[in-house]
């Protein structure tokens, strides 16, 4: 039934964006005073780039999400595979408000590499129950992989 597919795939859309709004709130109590003082590393993007990037990453997300859910909540595998996705939602979140919230790079930086890790797991959850849902993560682990790097120059130059 498409109704149901559709709703399958929004809801995880709005979580995932509600989680962004969230991570928002806490990256704009510093993203224009602290972290501009920060020493970065060469490979910095531009500022303006990160917020187009993370919606359209949530967005992926989201979908990604609604697919497997769609297999059936009933599933062992679909339970497993979102209930990763959701502990790594949980520590994106997590991040934002460690490192831009509370200026806490280290912690973030342990917190990222965590998140990495279990992106991997929910990945491979997720190919299992859909592979385009799992390959709907790729540009999202990608993007992790850069901020792990990233927020590891900053840890290391300040």
């Amino acid at each position: 039934m498409a109704t149901r597919k559709t709703l399958h795939i929004l809801i995880p859309i709005a979580i995932c964006l509600l989680v962004a709004f969230l991570a928002a709130i806490a990256t704009q109590t510093s993203v224009n005073t602290w972290y501009v003082t920060l020493e970065k590393p060469f490979f910095t993007p531009p500022s303006w780039l990160f917020a187009p990037v993370w919606i359209v990453l949530y967005v992926l997300m989201g979908i990604a999400a609604g697919l497997v859910w769609d297999r059936g909540f009933y599933h062992k595998w679909v339970k497993t595979a979102l209930y990763h996705f959701g502990f790594q939602l949980i520590l994106n979140a997590s991040w934002s408000i460690f490192f831009f919230g509370g200026r806490l790079i280290l912690p973030a930086l342990l917190i990222i590499v965590t998140l990495f890790i279990v992106l991997l797991f929910t990945y491979k959850w997720f190919k299992v129950v859909n592979p385009v849902a799992a390959y709907l993560l790729i540009p999202y682990i990608i993007w992790v992989g850069f901020a792990t790097a990233l927020n590891f120059e900053i840890w290391r130059l300040n």
